[in-house]
């Protein structure tokens, strides 16, 4: 009594899908080059892109920092927002600083902040083109 009877229930032909593995390849292919995609346009490299070389404690009042600018077009001006940072990361200072074209894709810039208390730490918050207008050179 294992079987069913063909005449009562007929014989029905056995569905294959041989296309779902190569379907679902497909979308999971698509999706992992869509993730790449984004991650590189997130965390790839980027047309201007700051590093902080050191800083150094002038006085209670005064830090200084060193840090270089790479831009992808070293004839196109840039402003670097640099801070000064207390113990507990508030910050205590911020200044801007206008780096002009060069012929040089990379510049070390060293400037100095003047801060509301005794600093902990100098960074180098982020750079960008747009420069304003009380920034600009001519």
């Amino acid at each position: 009594m294992s079987e069913r009877p063909a005449d009562r229930y007929g014989i029905a032909p056995r569905k294959t899908r041989r296309w779902l593995p190569y379907a679902l390849g497909a979308v999971v292919i698509l999706a992992g080059l869509g993730v790449s995609y984004l991650g590189y346009r997130t965390y790839g490299p980027q047309a201007i892109e700051p590093d902080r070389i050191g800083y150094t404690i002038v006085d209670d009042s005064t830090v200084s920092v060193d840090f270089k600018v790479t831009r992808k077009d070293p004839g196109q001006a840039v402003v670097c927002f640099v801070r000064a940072m207390d113990g507990d990361t508030d910050e205590v200072g911020r200044r801007e600083i206008l780096v002009p074209g060069s012929d040089s894709g990379t510049v070390r810039v060293v400037t100095t902040i003047k801060t509301s208390r005794r600093a902990g730490a100098g960074n180098v918050y982020g750079c960008t083109d747009h420069v304003p207008a009380y920034l600009r050179v001519g």
